[in-house]
Protein backbone atom coordinates (compact mmCIF):
# COMPACT_ATOMS: atom_id res chain seq x y z
CA UNK A 1 0.00 0.00 0.00
CA UNK A 2 1.43 3.08 -1.50
CA UNK A 3 0.51 6.67 0.12
CA UNK A 4 -2.21 9.04 -1.81
CA UNK A 5 -1.52 10.84 -4.70
CA UNK A 6 -2.20 14.94 -5.39
CA UNK A 7 -5.77 14.92 -5.71
CA UNK A 8 -5.32 17.08 -9.01
CA UNK A 9 -4.37 13.92 -10.73
CA UNK A 10 -7.82 11.94 -11.97
CA UNK A 11 -9.08 8.48 -10.91
CA UNK A 12 -10.06 7.02 -13.81
CA UNK A 13 -13.44 4.54 -13.25
CA UNK A 14 -12.56 0.48 -13.46
CA UNK A 15 -13.18 -0.83 -17.08
CA UNK A 16 -16.31 -2.54 -17.55
CA UNK A 17 -14.84 -5.98 -17.74
CA UNK A 18 -13.90 -5.80 -13.84
CA UNK A 19 -17.60 -6.59 -12.55
CA UNK A 20 -16.98 -7.30 -8.89
CA UNK A 21 -19.10 -4.68 -6.09
CA UNK A 22 -15.41 -3.44 -4.45
CA UNK A 23 -15.17 -1.34 -7.85
CA UNK A 24 -17.56 0.70 -7.43
CA UNK A 25 -14.51 2.68 -4.56
CA UNK A 26 -11.87 1.94 -6.84
CA UNK A 27 -10.42 2.80 -9.74
CA UNK A 28 -6.52 3.38 -11.60
CA UNK A 29 -4.38 6.09 -12.69
CA UNK A 30 -3.92 7.46 -16.06
CA UNK A 31 0.24 6.74 -17.09
CA UNK A 32 1.61 9.70 -17.77
CA UNK A 33 1.80 10.65 -21.06
CA UNK A 34 0.05 7.42 -22.35
CA UNK A 35 -3.70 6.89 -23.10
CA UNK A 36 -3.80 3.75 -20.99
CA UNK A 37 -4.37 2.96 -17.39
CA UNK A 38 -1.66 1.97 -14.71
CA UNK A 39 -3.49 -1.17 -13.73
CA UNK A 40 -0.59 -2.25 -11.58
CA UNK A 41 -2.54 -0.04 -8.71
CA UNK A 42 -5.65 0.38 -8.00
CA UNK A 43 -6.61 3.96 -6.08
CA UNK A 44 -9.45 4.34 -3.44
CA UNK A 45 -11.58 6.66 -4.39
CA UNK A 46 -12.07 7.80 -0.76
CA UNK A 47 -8.30 8.27 0.34
CA UNK A 48 -6.20 8.17 -2.44
CA UNK A 49 -4.54 5.66 -1.48
CA UNK A 50 -2.67 3.60 -3.95
CA UNK A 51 -3.08 -0.31 -3.82
CA UNK A 52 -1.08 -2.93 -5.63
CA UNK A 53 -3.40 -4.80 -7.41
CA UNK A 54 -2.51 -8.49 -8.35
CA UNK A 55 -4.90 -8.48 -11.47
CA UNK A 56 -8.14 -10.56 -10.37
CA UNK A 57 -7.54 -10.88 -6.38
CA UNK A 58 -9.65 -7.92 -4.41
CA UNK A 59 -8.66 -9.38 -1.20
CA UNK A 60 -5.99 -6.17 -0.85
CA UNK A 61 -8.69 -3.88 -1.79
CA UNK A 62 -11.29 -5.29 0.31
CA UNK A 63 -9.58 -5.15 3.40
CA UNK A 64 -8.91 -1.71 2.72
CA UNK A 65 -11.74 -0.95 2.56
CA UNK A 66 -13.04 -2.64 5.63
CA UNK A 67 -9.94 -1.38 8.12
CA UNK A 68 -10.39 2.37 6.77
CA UNK A 69 -13.54 2.95 5.16
CA UNK A 70 -15.84 0.21 6.88
CA UNK A 71 -18.98 2.69 6.17
CA UNK A 72 -18.52 2.33 2.38
CA UNK A 73 -18.29 -2.06 2.95
CA UNK A 74 -21.68 -2.79 2.30
CA UNK A 75 -24.15 -6.07 1.33
CA UNK A 76 -23.29 -5.63 -1.67
CA UNK A 77 -19.54 -5.10 -1.65
CA UNK A 78 -19.01 -7.94 0.96
CA UNK A 79 -17.50 -11.08 -1.13
CA UNK A 80 -20.00 -14.20 -1.29
CA UNK A 81 -18.70 -17.41 -1.83
CA UNK A 82 -18.93 -18.80 -4.84
CA UNK A 83 -21.27 -22.01 -4.57
CA UNK A 84 -18.64 -23.45 -6.52
CA UNK A 85 -15.37 -22.70 -5.06
CA UNK A 86 -14.77 -24.24 -1.51
CA UNK A 87 -12.88 -21.66 0.95
CA UNK A 88 -9.14 -22.15 1.95
CA UNK A 89 -10.05 -23.21 5.58
CA UNK A 90 -12.76 -25.82 3.91
CA UNK A 91 -10.15 -27.34 1.62
CA UNK A 92 -7.71 -27.74 4.39
CA UNK A 93 -10.22 -28.85 7.22
CA UNK A 94 -11.16 -32.42 4.91
CA UNK A 95 -9.70 -34.56 2.55
CA UNK A 96 -10.62 -34.71 -1.34
CA UNK A 97 -12.70 -38.02 -1.13
CA UNK A 98 -10.59 -39.42 -3.96
CA UNK A 99 -7.05 -38.59 -2.27
CA UNK A 100 -5.30 -41.37 -1.21
CA UNK A 101 -5.66 -40.77 2.13
CA UNK A 102 -8.98 -40.54 2.40
CA UNK A 103 -9.39 -43.85 -0.13
CA UNK A 104 -6.48 -45.52 2.41
CA UNK A 105 -8.42 -44.50 5.44
CA UNK A 106 -12.00 -45.92 3.78
CA UNK A 107 -10.45 -49.16 3.03
CA UNK A 108 -9.48 -49.54 6.18
CA UNK A 109 -12.78 -49.05 7.47
CA UNK A 110 -14.24 -51.49 5.36
CA UNK A 111 -11.60 -54.19 6.91
CA UNK A 112 -12.54 -53.63 10.06
CA UNK A 113 -16.16 -54.37 9.28
CA UNK A 114 -15.26 -57.10 7.48
CA UNK A 115 -12.93 -58.66 9.43
CA UNK A 116 -14.10 -58.15 13.26
CA UNK A 117 -17.43 -58.78 11.45
CA UNK A 118 -19.36 -55.22 12.23
CA UNK A 119 -22.62 -54.55 11.04
CA UNK A 120 -23.05 -51.89 7.92
CA UNK A 121 -24.33 -50.17 10.56
CA UNK A 122 -21.33 -49.14 12.56
CA UNK A 123 -20.47 -46.29 10.39
CA UNK A 124 -23.37 -44.46 11.60
CA UNK A 125 -22.50 -45.19 14.76
CA UNK A 126 -21.84 -42.05 17.29
CA UNK A 127 -18.68 -43.31 19.17
CA UNK A 128 -17.09 -44.81 16.03
CA UNK A 129 -17.58 -41.28 13.88
CA UNK A 130 -16.28 -39.05 16.54
CA UNK A 131 -13.26 -42.25 17.01
CA UNK A 132 -12.51 -41.26 13.92
CA UNK A 133 -12.93 -37.50 13.92
CA UNK A 134 -10.68 -37.63 17.25
CA UNK A 135 -7.93 -39.75 15.01
CA UNK A 136 -8.07 -37.58 11.44
CA UNK A 137 -10.35 -34.71 11.42
CA UNK A 138 -10.12 -34.02 8.13
CA UNK A 139 -11.39 -37.60 6.73
CA UNK A 140 -15.10 -37.46 6.08
CA UNK A 141 -16.60 -40.43 6.64
CA UNK A 142 -18.50 -42.30 3.79
CA UNK A 143 -22.23 -43.23 4.43
CA UNK A 144 -23.35 -46.57 5.01
CA UNK A 145 -24.64 -47.40 1.52
CA UNK A 146 -21.44 -46.50 -0.24
CA UNK A 147 -19.82 -49.12 2.23
CA UNK A 148 -22.78 -51.60 1.40
CA UNK A 149 -23.00 -50.93 -2.57
CA UNK A 150 -19.30 -49.59 -3.41
CA UNK A 151 -16.45 -50.51 -0.82
CA UNK A 152 -16.94 -53.45 0.21
CA UNK A 153 -17.81 -55.28 -3.28
CA UNK A 154 -14.67 -53.69 -4.64
CA UNK A 155 -12.74 -54.92 -1.60
CA UNK A 156 -14.67 -58.50 -2.47
CA UNK A 157 -14.03 -58.77 -5.85
CA UNK A 158 -9.82 -57.38 -5.55
CA UNK A 159 -8.92 -60.59 -2.72
CA UNK A 160 -11.65 -62.91 -5.15
CA UNK A 161 -8.78 -62.41 -7.74
CA UNK A 162 -6.08 -62.92 -5.45
CA UNK A 163 -7.45 -66.15 -3.95
CA UNK A 164 -8.37 -67.48 -7.73
CA UNK A 165 -4.81 -66.23 -8.87
CA UNK A 166 -3.47 -68.74 -6.02
CA UNK A 167 -5.78 -71.44 -6.21
CA UNK A 168 -4.95 -71.68 -9.62
CA UNK A 169 -1.87 -73.20 -8.86
CA UNK A 170 -2.95 -75.96 -7.43
CA UNK A 171 -3.09 -79.08 -8.57
CA UNK A 172 -5.12 -80.60 -6.21
CA UNK A 173 -8.07 -79.45 -4.25
CA UNK A 174 -10.62 -80.61 -1.16
CA UNK A 175 -13.46 -78.61 -0.77
CA UNK A 176 -15.71 -78.78 2.33
CA UNK A 177 -19.57 -77.38 3.11
CA UNK A 178 -21.19 -76.63 6.07
CA UNK A 179 -25.02 -75.57 6.64
CA UNK A 180 -25.78 -73.24 9.07
CA UNK A 181 -28.87 -71.86 9.72
CA UNK A 182 -29.19 -67.36 10.43
CA UNK A 183 -31.05 -65.51 13.51
CA UNK A 184 -33.55 -64.72 10.88
CA UNK A 185 -33.81 -68.59 9.99
CA UNK A 186 -32.23 -68.42 6.83
CA UNK A 187 -30.39 -71.70 5.96
CA UNK A 188 -27.08 -70.94 4.01
CA UNK A 189 -24.25 -73.41 3.20
CA UNK A 190 -20.44 -71.97 2.53
CA UNK A 191 -17.89 -74.06 0.75
CA UNK A 192 -14.26 -73.73 1.62
CA UNK A 193 -11.27 -74.98 -0.24
CA UNK A 194 -7.92 -76.68 1.24
CA UNK A 195 -5.00 -77.28 -1.22
CA UNK A 196 -0.97 -77.21 -1.25
CA UNK A 197 0.82 -74.33 -2.79
CA UNK A 198 3.93 -75.01 -5.47
CA UNK A 199 5.92 -73.66 -2.43
CA UNK A 200 4.37 -76.09 -0.16
CA UNK A 201 2.22 -74.06 2.12
CA UNK A 202 -1.00 -75.66 3.52
CA UNK A 203 -3.77 -72.65 1.85
CA UNK A 204 -7.48 -72.47 3.23
CA UNK A 205 -9.76 -70.17 1.82
CA UNK A 206 -13.89 -69.85 2.16
CA UNK A 207 -15.30 -69.86 -1.60
CA UNK A 208 -19.02 -69.05 -1.28
CA UNK A 209 -21.54 -68.73 0.94
CA UNK A 210 -25.40 -69.61 -0.65
CA UNK A 211 -28.54 -68.89 0.61
CA UNK A 212 -30.90 -72.03 0.10
CA UNK A 213 -34.11 -71.95 -0.26
CA UNK A 214 -34.73 -75.57 -1.20
CA UNK A 215 -34.86 -78.31 1.13
CA UNK A 216 -31.16 -79.75 1.40
CA UNK A 217 -31.64 -82.71 -0.91
CA UNK A 218 -28.08 -84.27 -2.36
CA UNK A 219 -29.75 -83.56 -5.62
CA UNK A 220 -29.57 -79.52 -4.49
CA UNK A 221 -26.28 -79.77 -2.66
CA UNK A 222 -24.55 -81.38 -5.82
CA UNK A 223 -26.01 -78.49 -7.96
CA UNK A 224 -24.75 -75.71 -5.56
CA UNK A 225 -21.35 -77.68 -5.31
CA UNK A 226 -20.99 -77.56 -9.09
CA UNK A 227 -21.49 -74.26 -9.92
CA UNK A 228 -18.44 -73.83 -7.37
CA UNK A 229 -16.27 -76.16 -8.98
CA UNK A 230 -17.46 -74.13 -12.52
CA UNK A 231 -17.70 -70.44 -11.06
CA UNK A 232 -13.90 -71.29 -9.19
CA UNK A 233 -12.53 -73.04 -12.16
CA UNK A 234 -12.01 -76.11 -9.94
CA UNK A 235 -12.83 -79.04 -12.85
CA UNK A 236 -9.03 -79.90 -13.50
CA UNK A 237 -8.20 -80.07 -9.86
CA UNK A 238 -9.06 -83.80 -8.99
CA UNK A 239 -11.35 -81.73 -6.38
CA UNK A 240 -11.91 -84.34 -3.16
CA UNK A 241 -15.45 -83.47 -0.74
CA UNK A 242 -14.97 -83.33 2.96
CA UNK A 243 -18.40 -83.89 4.69
CA UNK A 244 -20.21 -84.58 7.61
CA UNK A 245 -21.98 -87.88 7.50
CA UNK A 246 -25.24 -86.56 6.93
CA UNK A 247 -27.09 -88.90 3.99
CA UNK A 248 -27.49 -85.99 1.84
CA UNK A 249 -23.91 -84.97 1.88
CA UNK A 250 -23.06 -88.89 0.60
CA UNK A 251 -25.84 -88.45 -1.84
CA UNK A 252 -24.79 -85.41 -3.35
CA UNK A 253 -21.30 -87.01 -3.73
CA UNK A 254 -22.09 -90.01 -5.59
CA UNK A 255 -24.50 -87.46 -7.54
CA UNK A 256 -21.55 -85.46 -8.58
CA UNK A 257 -18.85 -88.40 -8.50
CA UNK A 258 -16.63 -86.86 -6.18
CA UNK A 259 -13.94 -88.68 -4.88
CA UNK A 260 -15.58 -88.54 -0.71
CA UNK A 261 -13.99 -88.45 2.81
CA UNK A 262 -16.17 -88.13 5.83
CA UNK A 263 -15.17 -85.32 8.85
CA UNK A 264 -13.37 -87.80 11.37
CA UNK A 265 -14.17 -84.79 13.76
CA UNK A 266 -17.62 -85.31 12.85
CA UNK A 267 -17.53 -89.03 13.55
CA UNK A 268 -16.10 -88.57 16.76
CA UNK A 269 -18.92 -86.47 17.89
CA UNK A 270 -21.58 -88.89 16.35
CA UNK A 271 -20.06 -91.76 18.60
CA UNK A 272 -19.34 -89.91 21.38
CA UNK A 273 -23.07 -88.18 21.66
CA UNK A 274 -23.80 -91.77 21.37
CA UNK A 275 -22.14 -92.90 24.43
CA UNK A 276 -23.29 -89.84 26.44
CA UNK A 277 -27.03 -91.71 25.72
CA UNK A 278 -25.71 -94.98 27.48
CA UNK A 279 -28.79 -94.85 30.66
CA UNK A 280 -26.44 -94.52 33.38
CA UNK A 281 -24.29 -91.99 32.02
CA UNK A 282 -26.90 -89.86 30.75
CA UNK A 283 -28.56 -89.84 34.45
CA UNK A 284 -25.34 -89.13 36.18
CA UNK A 285 -24.94 -86.27 33.52
CA UNK A 286 -28.09 -84.74 34.17
CA UNK A 287 -27.39 -84.80 38.28
CA UNK A 288 -23.76 -83.30 37.70
CA UNK A 289 -25.50 -80.68 35.33
CA UNK A 290 -28.22 -79.98 38.15
CA UNK A 291 -25.35 -79.00 40.60
CA UNK A 292 -23.34 -76.99 38.14
CA UNK A 293 -26.30 -74.54 37.11
CA UNK A 294 -26.91 -74.09 41.07
CA UNK A 295 -23.85 -73.03 41.60
CA UNK A 296 -23.89 -70.24 38.17
CA UNK A 297 -27.21 -69.55 39.81
CA UNK A 298 -26.87 -69.00 43.66
CA UNK A 299 -24.20 -66.16 44.58
CA UNK A 300 -23.92 -67.96 47.83
CA UNK A 301 -23.08 -71.17 47.32
CA UNK A 302 -20.70 -70.02 44.72
CA UNK A 303 -18.99 -67.66 47.56
CA UNK A 304 -18.74 -70.59 49.49
CA UNK A 305 -17.33 -72.89 47.11
CA UNK A 306 -14.86 -70.56 46.81
CA UNK A 307 -14.31 -70.81 50.87
CA UNK A 308 -13.96 -74.15 51.02
CA UNK A 309 -11.94 -74.77 47.30
CA UNK A 310 -9.54 -72.42 50.11
CA UNK A 311 -9.74 -74.03 53.47
CA UNK A 312 -9.26 -77.40 51.04
CA UNK A 313 -5.81 -75.99 48.89
CA UNK A 314 -8.36 -76.65 45.50
CA UNK A 315 -7.57 -74.68 42.51
CA UNK A 316 -10.38 -71.14 42.00
CA UNK A 317 -11.97 -73.05 39.28
CA UNK A 318 -15.78 -72.51 38.27
CA UNK A 319 -17.41 -75.73 37.55
CA UNK A 320 -18.70 -76.30 33.63
CA UNK A 321 -21.98 -76.93 32.30
CA UNK A 322 -22.42 -78.64 29.11
CA UNK A 323 -23.40 -77.84 26.30
CA UNK A 324 -25.71 -79.94 23.76
CA UNK A 325 -23.84 -79.31 20.43
CA UNK A 326 -20.54 -80.30 21.63
CA UNK A 327 -20.35 -83.91 23.50
CA UNK A 328 -16.71 -82.40 25.05
CA UNK A 329 -18.37 -80.27 27.21
CA UNK A 330 -20.37 -83.17 29.11
CA UNK A 331 -16.55 -84.83 29.72
CA UNK A 332 -15.04 -81.27 30.90
CA UNK A 333 -18.02 -80.44 32.84
CA UNK A 334 -17.54 -84.16 34.93
CA UNK A 335 -13.60 -83.81 34.63
CA UNK A 336 -14.35 -80.45 36.52
CA UNK A 337 -16.58 -82.01 39.27
CA UNK A 338 -14.31 -84.44 39.73
CA UNK A 339 -11.60 -82.19 40.52
CA UNK A 340 -13.79 -80.05 42.93
CA UNK A 341 -16.17 -82.98 44.48
CA UNK A 342 -14.86 -82.39 47.91
CA UNK A 343 -15.61 -78.99 48.01
CA UNK A 344 -18.67 -79.37 46.90
CA UNK A 345 -20.02 -81.83 49.15
CA UNK A 346 -18.64 -79.70 51.92
CA UNK A 347 -20.87 -76.81 50.43
CA UNK A 348 -23.73 -78.14 49.21
CA UNK A 349 -24.14 -79.91 53.21
CA UNK A 350 -24.03 -76.28 54.43
CA UNK A 351 -26.85 -75.57 56.35
CA UNK A 352 -26.36 -71.98 54.85
CA UNK A 353 -26.34 -73.24 50.90
CA UNK A 354 -29.21 -75.40 51.84
CA UNK A 355 -31.52 -72.99 53.62
CA UNK A 356 -34.62 -72.98 51.18
CA UNK A 357 -33.13 -75.71 49.19
CA UNK A 358 -35.13 -78.91 50.06
CA UNK A 359 -34.98 -80.20 47.12
CA UNK A 360 -31.19 -79.97 46.07
CA UNK A 361 -29.53 -83.37 45.19
CA UNK A 362 -25.99 -84.43 46.20
CA UNK A 363 -24.19 -87.06 44.58
CA UNK A 364 -23.52 -90.04 46.54
CA UNK A 365 -20.51 -92.68 46.33
CA UNK A 366 -21.62 -94.50 43.47
CA UNK A 367 -22.49 -91.33 41.51
CA UNK A 368 -18.79 -90.04 42.11
CA UNK A 369 -17.34 -93.68 40.91
CA UNK A 370 -19.46 -93.74 37.73
CA UNK A 371 -18.19 -90.31 37.16
CA UNK A 372 -14.51 -91.79 37.23
CA UNK A 373 -15.37 -94.25 35.14
CA UNK A 374 -17.10 -92.18 32.40
CA UNK A 375 -13.84 -89.83 32.16
CA UNK A 376 -11.65 -92.67 32.37
CA UNK A 377 -13.58 -94.43 29.00
CA UNK A 378 -13.91 -91.47 27.78
CA UNK A 379 -10.51 -89.71 27.63
CA UNK A 380 -9.43 -91.51 24.50
CA UNK A 381 -12.51 -89.69 22.19
CA UNK A 382 -11.44 -86.62 24.35
CA UNK A 383 -7.68 -86.82 23.46
CA UNK A 384 -8.98 -87.16 19.83
CA UNK A 385 -11.47 -84.51 19.51
CA UNK A 386 -8.93 -82.15 21.26
CA UNK A 387 -6.05 -83.11 18.68
CA UNK A 388 -8.35 -82.87 15.59
CA UNK A 389 -9.67 -79.24 16.87
CA UNK A 390 -5.94 -77.98 18.08
CA UNK A 391 -3.96 -79.41 15.36
CA UNK A 392 -3.18 -76.39 13.10
CA UNK A 393 -3.32 -78.69 9.55
CA UNK A 394 -5.48 -81.70 10.76
CA UNK A 395 -4.90 -84.25 7.74
CA UNK A 396 -6.32 -87.01 6.16
CA UNK A 397 -3.53 -89.18 7.32
CA UNK A 398 -4.56 -89.01 10.60
CA UNK A 399 -7.92 -90.51 9.98
CA UNK A 400 -7.04 -94.53 9.66
CA UNK A 401 -4.22 -94.98 12.51
CA UNK A 402 -6.63 -92.66 15.13
CA UNK A 403 -9.64 -94.55 14.41
CA UNK A 404 -8.07 -97.87 14.47
CA UNK A 405 -6.35 -97.00 17.84
CA UNK A 406 -9.46 -96.14 19.14
CA UNK A 407 -11.32 -98.83 18.01
CA UNK A 408 -8.55 -100.75 20.24
CA UNK A 409 -9.32 -98.64 23.44
CA UNK A 410 -12.71 -99.52 23.17
CA UNK A 411 -12.29 -102.91 23.22
CA UNK A 412 -13.90 -104.94 26.67
CA UNK A 413 -11.38 -105.83 29.69
CA UNK A 414 -12.63 -108.41 32.28
CA UNK A 415 -12.16 -105.75 34.72
CA UNK A 416 -14.34 -102.96 32.88
CA UNK A 417 -17.42 -101.82 35.23
CA UNK A 418 -21.05 -101.78 33.92
CA UNK A 419 -20.66 -98.61 32.62
CA UNK A 420 -17.61 -98.56 31.35
CA UNK A 421 -18.38 -101.73 29.47
CA UNK A 422 -21.56 -100.46 28.04
CA UNK A 423 -19.71 -96.53 26.68
CA UNK A 424 -17.14 -98.53 24.92
CA UNK A 425 -19.70 -100.85 23.51
CA UNK A 426 -22.12 -97.91 22.37
CA UNK A 427 -18.70 -96.10 20.99
CA UNK A 428 -17.47 -98.92 19.36
CA UNK A 429 -20.95 -99.94 17.75
CA UNK A 430 -21.19 -96.33 16.24
CA UNK A 431 -17.83 -95.83 15.01
CA UNK A 432 -17.71 -99.53 13.01
CA UNK A 433 -20.20 -97.84 10.66
CA UNK A 434 -17.93 -95.20 9.40
CA UNK A 435 -15.34 -95.44 6.75
CA UNK A 436 -16.07 -98.72 5.22
CA UNK A 437 -16.36 -97.87 1.45
CA UNK A 438 -13.68 -99.31 -0.28
CA UNK A 439 -12.65 -96.35 -1.95
CA UNK A 440 -13.17 -94.30 0.62
CA UNK A 441 -10.25 -96.77 2.96
CA UNK A 442 -7.74 -96.83 0.10
CA UNK A 443 -7.69 -92.99 0.96
CA UNK A 444 -7.11 -92.89 4.19
CA UNK A 445 -4.89 -95.98 4.28
CA UNK A 446 -2.76 -94.02 1.22
CA UNK A 447 -2.89 -91.02 3.33
CA UNK A 448 -1.48 -92.55 6.10
CA UNK A 449 1.43 -94.76 4.17
CA UNK A 450 2.20 -91.43 2.86
CA UNK A 451 2.69 -90.10 6.48
CA UNK A 452 6.71 -91.26 7.58
CA UNK A 453 5.02 -91.17 11.29
CA UNK A 454 2.27 -93.94 10.06
CA UNK A 455 4.18 -95.42 6.93
CA UNK A 456 4.43 -98.53 9.16
CA UNK A 457 0.74 -99.37 8.72
CA UNK A 458 0.53 -101.05 11.79
CA UNK A 459 -3.30 -100.76 12.30
CA UNK A 460 -3.59 -102.89 8.63
CA UNK A 461 -2.83 -106.98 7.86
CA UNK A 462 -0.16 -107.75 5.93
CA UNK A 463 -2.07 -108.07 2.56
CA UNK A 464 -3.97 -105.05 3.28
CA UNK A 465 -0.42 -103.28 3.74
CA UNK A 466 1.16 -104.60 0.61
CA UNK A 467 -2.08 -104.03 -1.99
CA UNK A 468 -1.62 -100.36 0.02
CA UNK A 469 2.38 -100.16 -1.07
CA UNK A 470 1.52 -101.30 -4.20
CA UNK A 471 -0.83 -98.71 -5.27
CA UNK A 472 1.66 -96.01 -3.87
CA UNK A 473 4.38 -97.21 -5.71
CA UNK A 474 2.91 -97.36 -8.62
CA UNK A 475 1.54 -93.81 -8.48
CA UNK A 476 4.61 -92.36 -7.32
CA UNK A 477 6.10 -93.77 -10.65
CA UNK A 478 4.00 -91.89 -12.36
CA UNK A 479 4.39 -88.52 -10.82
CA UNK A 480 7.36 -86.91 -12.24
CA UNK A 481 7.60 -83.81 -10.53
CA UNK A 482 6.31 -84.86 -6.95
CA UNK A 483 9.46 -86.99 -5.59
CA UNK A 484 9.90 -85.59 -1.78
CA UNK A 485 7.69 -85.47 0.93
CA UNK A 486 8.48 -82.67 3.20
CA UNK A 487 8.91 -83.20 6.80
CA UNK A 488 7.35 -82.40 10.11
CA UNK A 489 7.79 -81.75 13.69
CA UNK A 490 7.59 -84.55 16.16
CA UNK A 491 4.19 -85.95 16.97
CA UNK A 492 2.57 -83.68 20.10
CA UNK A 493 1.84 -85.10 23.22
CA UNK A 494 -2.00 -85.85 22.63
CA UNK A 495 -1.14 -87.90 19.35
CA UNK A 496 1.41 -89.91 21.63
CA UNK A 497 -1.09 -90.56 23.99
CA UNK A 498 -3.37 -91.82 21.48
CA UNK A 499 -0.92 -93.78 18.98
CA UNK A 500 1.93 -94.49 21.82
CA UNK A 501 5.41 -94.52 20.95
CA UNK A 502 5.74 -96.80 18.24
CA UNK A 503 4.14 -93.85 16.28
CA UNK A 504 7.17 -91.16 17.79
CA UNK A 505 10.19 -92.25 15.81
CA UNK A 506 9.90 -90.54 12.39
CA UNK A 507 9.00 -86.99 11.29
CA UNK A 508 7.22 -86.55 7.90
CA UNK A 509 4.90 -84.35 6.01
CA UNK A 510 1.23 -83.04 6.71
CA UNK A 511 -1.17 -82.66 4.13
CA UNK A 512 -4.83 -80.81 5.41
CA UNK A 513 -8.05 -82.54 5.83
CA UNK A 514 -11.59 -80.78 6.48
CA UNK A 515 -11.54 -78.06 9.43
CA UNK A 516 -15.16 -77.09 10.20
CA UNK A 517 -16.44 -74.00 9.77
CA UNK A 518 -17.69 -72.20 12.47
CA UNK A 519 -17.97 -68.77 12.47
CA UNK A 520 -20.22 -68.01 9.32
CA UNK A 521 -23.17 -67.82 11.95
CA UNK A 522 -21.76 -64.71 13.69
CA UNK A 523 -22.36 -62.83 10.57
CA UNK A 524 -25.95 -62.48 10.48
CA UNK A 525 -26.71 -61.02 14.13
CA UNK A 526 -29.32 -59.76 15.54
CA UNK A 527 -28.24 -56.68 14.24
CA UNK A 528 -27.37 -57.95 11.00
CA UNK A 529 -30.90 -60.08 10.51
CA UNK A 530 -32.36 -58.26 6.97
CA UNK A 531 -28.57 -58.46 5.33
CA UNK A 532 -29.09 -59.49 1.59
CA UNK A 533 -27.55 -62.67 0.52
CA UNK A 534 -25.05 -61.32 -1.20
CA UNK A 535 -23.53 -59.11 1.74
CA UNK A 536 -23.56 -62.38 3.62
CA UNK A 537 -21.59 -64.17 0.40
CA UNK A 538 -19.08 -61.11 0.73
CA UNK A 539 -18.67 -60.51 4.60
CA UNK A 540 -17.87 -64.62 5.45
CA UNK A 541 -15.68 -64.37 2.51
CA UNK A 542 -13.38 -61.39 3.44
CA UNK A 543 -13.44 -62.50 7.00
CA UNK A 544 -11.57 -65.45 6.14
CA UNK A 545 -9.71 -64.64 2.84
CA UNK A 546 -8.56 -60.80 3.86
CA UNK A 547 -5.42 -60.27 4.86
CA UNK A 548 -4.71 -57.21 6.97
CA UNK A 549 -1.09 -56.84 8.54
CA UNK A 550 -0.66 -57.59 12.40
CA UNK A 551 -0.47 -54.37 14.38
Amino acid sequence: MEGGESSAQIIKNAPSVLKADIWTHYGFYQLKGKNELDKSHAVCKVCHTKIKYLGGNTTNLRNHLSRFHCEKLTSATKKTADPAQRRIDEVLSTFPPNSEKAKAITQSVAAFIAKDLRPYSVVENAGFRHLLKTLEPRYKLPSRSHFTENVIPALYNGTKAQVMASMIQAKRVAITCDAWTSVATESYLTVTAHYISEDWQFLSHVLQTRAVYESHTGAHVVELLSCVVEEWQLSDKDVMLVTDNASNMIVAAELGKFTHVKCFAHTLNLASQRALKVATLSRLLGRVRRIATFFHRSTTANHYLKEKQKCLGLKNHKLITDVATRWNSAYDMVERFLEQQPAICATLLSPEVRKGQSDLCTLNETDVSNAEDAVSALKPMKDATTLMSEESNPTVSLIAPINAQLLQNMTGTIGDSPMIHAIKNAITTDLLKRYNGEAEKKILHTASALDPRFKGLPFLTVEERLEIYRGVTEEAASLENERTLRRTEVIDGLLVSLLGQSFTDTEGTSVSAERVFSTAGDVVTAKRSTLKPEHVDQLVFLQKNLHIPKC
